[in-house]
């Protein structure tokens, strides 16, 4: 009976013109590996799982045969933490892929290891542009934002607008390293100085010492080369200090929209920061972020969650038209169909494992001009794709001929 309702579906086929849908009956098991309990929680956490979760639901994963699950864990940014966790993963758990990361030490850990097993990693929330320079690898995707972008356009900005000499606060790490080291380059070759800076424990709660020390250095501009709740202490301990009204210039390296709201609009308005996404961009991105605030307690997403869900979506789309999932595979069809979603717009996947996309420029608001809940930035600038990112010609990435 099954045979011959087949053979009539394949005669009905060919009669009218039309191919049966082709399905890929793959199964797929994705590892969200993220903060869960320490200072990058409000970037990532249990939200980035939702948000992969949205992704399959959206790309109508289940229908085309790609059957979907999910593990998740707290790498307690720890490197070696992470690398066990994804050595089980991949060794014992099945686990295909791994996403988000925020952490630059753990990212790059899990990078080896994923090289070394021959899986996919698609970092979302880790900053460092080592991962696509000297430590890329041909099995790892950046995509949200990087140390070189956020340097770039905050950096800039400021400079064209006087602040000349700076001092930074430095995250003890390799993100914070990366970060001041891009921006510091900037720095100079616009002409700046940089007079010192000062490496701060991760995570901190006190920044009173450190403060104090860029208050005496006399510099234009206080860099903070640090995130999460890190940099809401910092904000919150310099307005207390006087920084500002001391008249200093606070710049704010990596600020998410939850360090604006963790602070208040009333100490972080007129802070110039760079993102990837803004829920409140256009149209795309106002209806993405009302079904996600569904599903996450009425909270707006990061630019690490969106990253998380983008980048699910784009490997997705590889093994859907690859019909399979072997890794070299799938990465070089993830470099070959272009990057595309709502979040994000259009962009490349470029050989050294970076995502380019369009990066933005905004300015937080004040009090009076916020009109109602998360209204907190006002775009000064669109950084186009092809600007915002290290050109390849710069570039340390091995993979780069």
């Amino acid at each position: 009976m099954l045979k011959r309702v087949l053979m009539g579906a394949t005669a009905a086929a060919a009669l009218f013109g039309a191919s049966l849908p082709a399905f890929a009956d793959v199964s797929v098991k994705i590892g969200v590996l993220n903060d869960r309990s320490g200072p990058y929680l409000d970037i990532s956490g249990q939200p980035s799982v939702e948000a992969a979760k949205m992704a399959v639901e959206d790309y109508g994963a289940e229908k085309k045969g790609i059957h979907v699950s999910f593990v998740a864990a707290d790498h307690q940014n720890k490197p070696d933490t992470g690398s066990n966790i994804a050595r089980q993963w991949f060794d014992q758990d099945g686990v295909d892929v791994i996403v988000d990361v925020p952490n630059s030490g753990v990212a790059l850990a899990i990078a080896k290891v994923t090289r070394e097993k021959n899986k996919i990693f698609m970092d979302s929330g880790a900053g460092t542009s080592a991962l696509t320079g000297e430590q890329c690898s041909p099995n790892t995707v950046h995509w949200t934002y990087d140390t070189y972008a956020l340097a770039k356009s905050t950096a800039s900005s400021i400079l064209k607008q006087g602040g000349k000499s700076w001092f930074f606060i430095t995250a003890d790490y390799a993100f914070g390293h990366q970060l001041q080291s891009d921006a510091s380059s900037f720095v100079k070759a616009a002409g700046g100085t940089v007079v010192g800076s000062v490496d701060a424990p991760f995570p901190t709660s006190d920044f009173s010492s450190f403060l104090l020390q860029a208050q005496g250095s006399g510099a234009q501009v206080i860099g903070l080369a640090n995130a999460g709740s890190d940099t809401d202490n910092a904000i919150k301990q310099a307005a207390e200090f006087g920084v500002v009204s001391g008249g200093q210039r606070l710049a704010g390296l990596l600020v998410f929209i939850t360090d604006v709201e963790a602070v208040g609009l009333q100490v972080a308005q007129g802070l110039n920061l760079t993102t990837a996404f803004y829920w409140d961009r256009d149209e795309g991105t106002r209806a993405w972020t009302k079904r996600y605030e569904a599903v996450n307690g009425g909270k707006v997403p990061t630019m690490d969650q969106a990253g998380v869900y983008a980048s699910v979506l784009h490997y997705l789309k590889a093994v859907d038209a690859l019909q399979g999932k072997d890794t070299a595979a799938v990465m070089a069809k993830m470099r070959e169909i272009p990057t595309d979603d709502p979040l994000f717009g259009h962009g490349q996947l470029r050989i050294d494992g970076r995502v380019t996309h369009d990066m933005y420029l905004y300015q937080v608001k004040t009090p009076a001009e916020s009109k109602y809940k998360y209204d907190d930035y006002k775009l000064l600038q669109t950084i186009p794709a092809a600007e915002a990112f290290r050109p390849l010609a710069e570039d340390h990435c091995p993979l780069v001929k």
